[in-house]
């Protein structure tokens, strides 16, 4: 994990494994950034969606139970909704390094879109 102070905060930066493990152990909430129609076609099992275009971070939730991981298709829009959420006043954030694109290239699981049928898939 790589970190970086950013005013009164910390922008932490997950790798794929960091990530995936935790998530495994439900230490932490993955929100994807992507929009509807990247989501639906793709995205990790059980992540919740909250869209850049409609990001408000003073929507999102307290970190006391569980820590929030952004994640977006490469993390660019991920690293951009953590900022947002530290200018809010959030003291700790986390974004995916590499973002979706890298989970499917470290052949994690996640629901992809079956072309012939349209049905929802377990992609493993």
């Amino acid at each position: 994990m790589k970190t970086e102070q950013v005013g009164d905060g910390i922008l932490e930066t997950w790798t794929v494994d960091e990530v995936a493990e935790a998530f495994d152990r439900n230490e932490i909430v993955l929100i994807d950034v992507r929009t509807p129609q990247e989501f639906m076609f793709e995205h990790v099992e059980g992540a919740l969606l909250m869209p850049l275009a409609f990001f408000k971070a003073e929507k999102l939730p307290g970190q006391s139970d569980k820590r929030i991981v952004f994640h977006c298709g490469s993390g660019v829009r991920s690293e951009r909704v953590a900022r947002a959420a530290l200018d809010a006043g959030f003291g700790r954030v986390a974004h995916m390094e590499g973002g979706f694109g890298a989970w499917k290239g470290a052949k994690k699981p996640y629901i992809g879109t079956n072309m012939a049928t349209g049905a929802p898939h377990l992609v493993s």
